[in-house]
């Protein structure tokens, strides 16, 4: 029986965790959770799982809770996720919170030697240098919950990292693929979180739409896999039926499919190097799918993925400003302070007025963070 904590377990990765630890039973105890505000939802879960320990994100929230149940631990803030990522008890730390507020939840995790499936790719973003270093140094595996990352990593198992000729990362295009640059003047905020293929938060979805996400996945996989960036390539993939690709020296590919469906890559993590069951996925039929459609991807279309580049390239303190400054654009948007296309011009002009400090500390990482955001947020 392993106990899992689960950080963001009201978001969509959440949700579905608890559901592949409810299908499990005998093999997953939910021990601790972090949730922001969603009260009801956390109310749901800890009525059904009993956890011990439960983090919020600020007094009031718990002033809140504390009316519907008063036999529980609740801690607050990233404190409060650092201390149940600590706990003895703690097996498995699943970090699905969206945003570099799990940082330090991740290095605390990984300094306590736990088991870490992490969906929080804003942490690598902001500070792989120091993550992977960490994790090196306790020699703690990040077990990846992305369907790419986890795809990538399953292509990987029985081979030598020598022999990898490049990744290939899938990207199904979002919500917008299909529209020109000119289409997307006056998208709406509905428009956008109507995305094709994959059941998402928010964020992540706006993040898909501007491609941003799979910018921020070229980074993860950087830290990952320890590839050079001139070795990762993403390809526009709308069906999201292959994950991820791997290409050895011998130009054999490696694939890893299956339908969309998140469980998958989250339950893989949780039970690696094993496999269980899950009934709840659908079985891939390929004969029902028949086609597959792969396309070059536009840089130009997508101007967010190659800021990514440029920030990973870069290093140093590039890539904090790249997501602190996204993850400020995409709130703006979603409470229509700008506009969808503005969001690649609030990244863009953050990332032009930073001058970059090389191997910055996790002190120097939080102060830029949070300054890129004030300035944003001043400005909007």
């Amino acid at each position: 029986m392993k106990n899992i904590t689960l950080l963001g377990a009201t978001g969509s990765i959440g949700l579905q965790t608890i559901d592949v630890i409810k299908e499990h039973p005998e093999q997953f105890n939910l021990y601790a959770i972090a949730f922001g505000k969603n009260v009801d939802k956390a109310t749901e879960i800890i009525e059904a799982f009993k956890p011990k320990k439960v983090v919020v994100q600020d007094e009031q929230t718990r002033r809140e809770l504390s009316i519907h149940t008063d036999q529980l631990t609740i801690l607050v803030g990233k404190e409060g996720m650092e201390e149940v990522s600590a706990d003895p008890e703690t097996d498995v730390l699943v970090n699905a919170v969206m945003g570099s507020v799990g940082l330090g939840a991740t290095l605390t995790a990984i300094k306590h030697k736990k088991q870490i499936a992490i969906a929080n790719k804003e942490t690598l973003v902001t500070a792989g240098h120091l993550v992977m270093e960490a994790a090196k140094h306790y020699g703690v595996d990040l077990l990846p919950v992305d369907s790419e990352h986890s795809a990538i990593f399953q292509s990987l198992n029985g081979e030598s990292r020598k022999d990898i000729n490049k990744i290939i990362l899938t990207a199904s295009g979002g919500s917008f693929r299909d529209k020109t640059r000119e289409q997307l003047k006056g998208v709406t905020v509905a428009d956008a979180l109507n995305h094709p293929n994959w059941s998402m938060g928010a964020k992540i979805t706006i993040d898909s739409a501007t491609m941003m996400n799979k910018g921020l996945e070229v980074i993860e996989a950087h830290w990952l896999f320890d590839i050079p960036y001139d070795k990762i390539e993403v390809i526009q993939h709308k069906e999201s039926i292959i994950h991820s690709m791997v290409e050895y020296a011998d130009k054999s590919i490696i694939a890893q499919l299956g339908t969309p469906d998140m469980r998958v890559p989250i339950q893989y993590a949780l039970t690696y190097p094993n496999r269980l069951p899950l009934s709840a996925s659908k079985s891939l039929d390929l004969v029902e799918l028949s086609t597959l459609h792969f396309a070059k991807m536009d840089m130009d279309r997508f101007p967010c993925l190659a800021f990514a580049y440029h920030a990973g390239e870069k290093g140093g303190s590039l890539p904090t400003v790249l997501n602190a400054a996204n993850e400020a654009a995409v709130d703006l948007f979603l409470r229509e302070k700008i506009t969808f296309l503005e969001i690649e011009d609030v990244i863009e002009q953050a990332m032009t007025s930073h001058k970059i400090i090389e191997n910055p500390d996790l002190d120097t990482i939080n102060a830029i963070d949070a300054e890129t955001r004030k300035k944003l947020y001043e400005k909007y």
